[in-house]
């Protein structure tokens, strides 16, 4: 009982770290324009400040974070990163032109970067190949609650205190909760033995580099879809939620107000349901069944498309939002159990950097291009379309996820042999030891 008490307390703690490891993103967003007004910043500059200058320090940071996360102590490092985010975040309090904005960034990214990696890989080792997709999606669930509260917290406290002030409370708490990860979370490796899997690389102090990893990673075909997969989803879904709100300004006319109030309970509570959703019903009807886990996943991205796609075209922004709901309900189920075979196909000493090189293309491609691709799209239909442009422009990209349904599809015709050459006999705290496949 007292290790089941552990486990709970570890994912819920994790999944708090990362709401307010995204949080800032969020505020980011509301406040912008005023930041924008103080600091006399263009349109170019900002959208270089939350795009490719965040995404490209976060994406690759995240790699070496990870390599040392294989070799060292977990909570060390999530705790450090931890408190050197929060730092970055209240920093931004005190930045008097952009340059030194973006610096702040910078940095927020580059601590931001040491959350995923380490998290996913102790969730790994900490919960079973059957319990794994409800756990993933206790954590994640951090994503929806950040939504959920950032727009907001955001919102009320720089109406009331500015954006200075904003960022300097939004940052504190993650110096405790940073503490709080260093003296009461333990280091599965001192504990359990994690080391014994025959897997292809040795899980000693000469640790393969990226290049190899990704090698290992390719060869496995479902591996390789899912990657595939997480990084198209990460393409149409900022180039998606970079420009509603900007839809529903212009074509439904709302205030920011309005557009926070129902960005969170689209955002935060529906999309949150739908991870809690995700995981339970894999964990409970389809445990140690990865095929039916991700057709079930594929089919919710068919329907994530057909819903916002729907949303985009009616004319009451009642339904529009409503659509929305049943849309990141229905999409966000995919989320554990999809993540939660990623770690499954990999073996312990490679958790951390797999999930981070999935990370890298994911957040590169898809925070570095994605809203560029929807803002292209939509300059390009304006001559035809003027002012409803952009709305036909986030249409076009909701078939984006059928793209990346079929290659879940296909991850689930090979998933159950990748996963069966993956385990050895090897027993260890884990159900198995999990090697990695090799055939193509």
């Amino acid at each position: 009982m007292q290790e089941r008490r552990y486990k709970s307390y570890l994912i819920y703690l994790l999944m708090v770290i990362l709401a307010f490891n995204q949080l800032d993103r969020m505020a980011l967003g509301i406040v912008l324009q005023d930041i924008k007004t103080e600091l006399s910043a263009s349109d170019t500059q900002l959208g270089f400040l939350t795009g490719i200058a965040f995404a490209s320090f976060y994406a690759v940071m995240g790699l070496p974070i990870a390599h040392w996360a294989d070799r060292g102590n977990r909570i060390t490092i999530l705790s450090v990163t931890v408190a050197l985010w929060s730092i970055a975040v209240s920093a931004t309090a005190f930045v008097g032109n952009f340059l030194q904005l973006l610096a702040v960034r910078v940095v927020t990214a580059v601590g931001e970067a040491g959350c995923m990696p380490p998290a996913h890989s102790l969730i790994a080792d900490e919960f079973t190949r059957a319990e794994r997709p409800r756990a993933v999606s206790i954590f994640i669930l951090g994503g929806p609650l950040a939504l959920l509260i950032g727009y907001f917290a955001a919102g009320w406290l720089n109406q009331f205190y500015g954006w200075r002030l904003t960022f300097v409370i939004l940052g504190a708490p993650g110096l405790a909760l940073a503490l709080l990860a260093l003296l009461t979370l333990r280091e599965p490796r001192k504990t359990k033995n994690l080391s014994k899997s025959p897997a292809p690389v040795s899980p000693t102090s000469n640790q393969p580099n990226v290049i190899a990893v990704f090698s290992i990673l390719w060869r496995n075909r479902a591996f390789r879809h899912l990657l595939i997969c997480y990084s198209l989803w990460f393409l149409f879904a900022y180039g998606l939620l970079q420009w509603m709100p900007s839809f529903f300004i212009r074509s439904h006319g709302l205030s920011t107000g309005e557009l926070g109030t129902w960005s969170s309970l689209v955002w935060g509570v529906a999309g949150g349901a739908g991870c809690i959703l995700g995981g339970e019903l894999a964990t409970r009807f389809a445990a140690h069944r990865e095929r039916q886990q991700l057709r079930g996943c594929a089919i919710a991205f068919s329907f994530f498309s057909v819903l916002s796609a729907a949303a985009f075209l009616v004319s009451d922004y009642h339904w529009a939002f409503g659509l929305l709901a049943l849309a990141a309900l229905g999409g966000n189920t995919s989320q554990g159990p999809m993540l939660a075979t990623m770690q499954s196909l990999v073996p312990p000493h490679l958790r951390a950097m797999s999930i981070a090189i999935v990370y890298f293309f994911a957040n590169l491609i898809g925070m570095g291009l994605g809203p560029l691709l929807a803002g292209v799209i939509s300059d390009t239909l304006h001559p035809f379309f003027g002012d409803e442009a952009l709305r036909y422009a986030l249409v076009a990209m909701c078939p984006g996820y059928l793209w990346a349904a079929w290659h879940q599809w296909q991850a689930s015709e090979t998933v159950d042999r990748d996963l069966a050459d993956s385990i050895t006999s090897t027993s260890d705290a884990d159900d198995a030891a999990l090697g990695v496949s090799e055939h193509a």
